[in-house]
């Protein structure tokens, strides 16, 4: 099956997530066209810590109605941020590649991109060309399914209500804190 990966992070205390909201490519417009009637007036992205508790409500709900579905990856940020961020996303890129992934999107952080691209081509080694998949950074106002991991990342980080109103868009959770 290929599928397409739209990632986004957050960090509550010393846990970094990164969530991965998976699109098989005939959904993707669908799903696109969806979030994009989403946005309030004036509105370019979702970005969830800024909305209303009562708008998370309608927008978790919307989700689950429109079918999305993402993986979270935890790891600790004991050794540093970008350390946690690269445990993740190396497996991340492990098991997209398990499930025939032919596309990666990560949110773009600028600068710090360099050191997502390095460890997206330590993971693939040598068989980066056997792979073909396609890793690249976009502003999250570019995609809307970037949207899908930020609400993701932010819900099963805060806990309580929203890791509930989240857990029917999990897929799984891939734990790396102790490996």
């Amino acid at each position: 099956m290929s599928l397409h990966a739209f990632v986004d992070e957050s960090r509550r205390r010393d846990t970094y997530l990164l969530a991965a909201a998976l699109v098989e490519p005939e959904k993707l417009k669908k799903q696109r066209t969806a979030l994009r009637g989403l946005l309030m007036p004036g509105q370019r992205e979702l970005h969830f810590k800024k909305e209303t508790p009562q708008r998370r409500r309608q927008l978790l709900s919307r989700l689950v109605e429109c079918g999305a579905r993402a993986d979270v990856y935890l790891a600790t940020c004991d050794r540093g941020e970008e350390r946690a961020r690269r445990t993740c996303l190396t497996r991340l890129t492990d098991d997209l590649l398990d499930v025939g992934g032919t596309r990666l999107l990560l949110d773009s952080r600028q600068v710090r991109d360099e050191h997502d691209l390095l460890t997206i081509r330590l993971a693939l080694g040598k068989r980066a060309r056997d792979t073909g998949l396609v890793y690249e950074h976009l502003d999250s106002t570019s995609d809307p399914l970037l949207w899908v991991a930020d609400i993701v990342a932010w819900c099963h980080g805060a806990g309580g209500e929203w890791a509930t109103r989240v857990r029917p868009i999990i897929g799984s959770v891939v734990d790396l804190k102790n490996p």
